[in-house]
């Protein structure tokens, strides 16, 4: 371990008061011509405003250099000689956002997955970088940076098509000074937590210890607050602090943690794990939209088929897919096949770079109570099915709703991938033809595939539309005539003529 930098002697701490003194003293003379010449208040206090700051920063930045880094000396410092690390390892723009926050007088970190996952020998998708800059200065350092969030309010720096997330060393809420900086529901939910911190506060903020790393890019080492190394080692999923309080306070950690005992193949240490079958109820006070974010986290991670039975066992499922956590429980042995199916099927797809849209996933797992509600009124109501799906769906849809937000961008698509399950079963003619051109025809017969893997009768359904993509144009209309064959066109009697006025057909003369 290594000891923290000793601050520097008090003699070299005053010079920077100096050189700062000397310029205001310089600066105010300049003001003064400014005003005898322009005779513009407005000009000159914003001028005097903005040399106000540069000298802060400036000021700042001297500071930081004769101190050198700042820690805790609670923090366990890990040399870079001692982990796998590289500083190439890590994103160009990452190092570049923590390259000009330094610049501009502030201390940046590399934080979180990233430093987690690289320690893991894997490939972080992103990277999340943590300075004490709120994120109104880091806003103003990087040009077309986003503020977003109102529970915790982020900067994301965008590079091209790269986002770098920047957030402010968080303060713990209780600490709050300004009325409306944290607010907690009455069942002890933060409604709203952008209180502001130190590293030290920061890390003990953090939901489990392996995300609480942090990456010094100056001098490569690691900090660790929390034991982070230790359970890495073991291998362990651990809550920073009582497990019941943080879920308590952000019920989405629930759903966290079994995204990440997933992803990282980590066991939920006892203490962490117990209270997740208690308070899954917790979920219910996540807004919609809220939990429709998560459940795109979950199901498209790559880690799909492991999650949805760790949903299922800790009884989280109820709260995303209601609907579909009953067919799971009591549905027969193809609901449970074709649930499984598509979340093997997502996952392979995330492995092999292929895109998967959410309208799929919402389409495979509100279609065992879709199919059942259809089947329930084509029996009491005597619908035909196209009649059935479009009374069936609005049901089904209201109740989920209710749990997850679905945008109309993925609630149209999703709504054509069901009515493509009933139009591939009609091929005569040209439809064959014109359905392949259809945008949503590949998702849909994919889930067909999928339908038939379960277990669901298709009389070779998905056989003929693999074989018709495969074949030229020549064999798909055999193809298609041997269909007419099979199901020949009911002739139709000839329409009669209607009678014109005063009771005779024909012309009248």
């Amino acid at each position: 371990m290594e000891r923290i930098n000793k601050p520097a002697s008090s003699a070299a701490l005053k010079a920077p008061f100096a050189k700062t003194t000397s310029a205001y003293w310089c600066q105010h003379k300049y003001l003064e011509r400014r005003w005898l010449k322009t005779r513009s208040f407005t000009a000159v206090k914003r001028l005097y405003q903005s040399t106000i700051e540069e000298e802060q920063t400036s000021m700042l930045k001297r500071l930081r250099k004769l101190l050198g880094p700042q820690t805790s000396s609670e923090a366990s410092r890990i040399h870079k000689d001692t982990h796998p690390i590289s500083l190439y390892d890590i994103s160009r723009s990452a190092r570049k956002v923590i390259q000009q926050l330094k610049q501009a007088g502030f201390a940046a970190y590399l934080v979180g997955g990233g430093v987690r996952d690289l320690l893991l020998d894997g490939n972080p998708k992103d990277f999340d970088v943590a300075t004490d800059a709120t994120p109104e200065q880091v806003n103003k350092i990087f040009k077309g940076s986003r503020i977003i969030g109102r529970r915790f309010r982020i900067v994301h720096v965008r590079f091209g098509r790269e986002i770098i997330e920047v957030t402010t060393f968080r303060g713990h809420h209780d600490e709050a000074k300004k009325r409306g900086d944290a607010t907690q529901s009455d069942k002890g939910i933060l409604l709203r937590d952008n209180v502001y911190g130190d590293i030290k506060s920061d890390a003990y903020r953090r939901d489990f210890t392996v995300n609480a790393l942090y990456y010094d890019t100056e001098d490569g080492a690691i900090l660790d607050f929390t034991n982070a190394i230790e359970d890495l080692d073991k291998r362990q999923l651990r809550m920073i602090g009582d497990p019941d309080t943080r879920y308590k306070e952000d019920p989405v950690r629930l759903l966290r943690a079994i995204r990440f005992s997933a992803k990282l193949g980590f066991t939920i240490e006892q203490a962490t794990e117990k209270p997740i079958r208690e308070h899954a109820d917790y979920l219910s006070e996540i807004p919609p939209a809220r939990r429709f974010e998560e459940v795109l986290k979950l199901f498209l991670c790559g880690y799909a088929t492991a999650i949805l039975t760790k949903l299922q066992d800790y009884g989280l499922l109820a709260y995303l897919f209601p609907a579909a956590n009953d067919f799971l429980n009591k549905g027969t042995e193809l609901d449970k096949r074709l649930l499984f199916a598509v979340a093997s099927n997502t996952d392979k797809r995330i492995r092999q770079n292929k895109s998967v849209t959410p309208a799929f996933i919402y389409a495979a797992m509100l279609w065992p109570p879709l199919r059942a509600e259809m089947a329930r009124l084509m029996e009491e109501h005597k619908l035909n099915e196209y009649e059935a799906m479009q009374q069936a769906a609005q049901g089904v849809i209201s109740q989920q709703l209710a749990y997850t937000a679905i945008p109309k961008r993925f609630l149209i698509p999703m709504r054509e991938i069901w009515s493509l399950q009933l139009r591939l079963k009609r091929r005569e003619g040209r439809r064959a033809s014109m359905l392949l051109e259809h945008p949503r025809f590949r998702a849909a017969y994919d889930f067909l595939l999928m339908r038939e893997e379960a277990g669901e009768r298709m009389d070779g359904l998905g056989m003929w539309w693999t074989k018709f993509q495969s074949v030229k144009e020549e064999e798909q209309n055999a193809m298609v005539q041997e269909l007419n064959g099979k199901n020949p066109k009911r002739s139709r009697k000839p329409r009669r003529r209607r009678k014109a006025d005063g009771g005779e057909s024909g012309n009248s003369n």
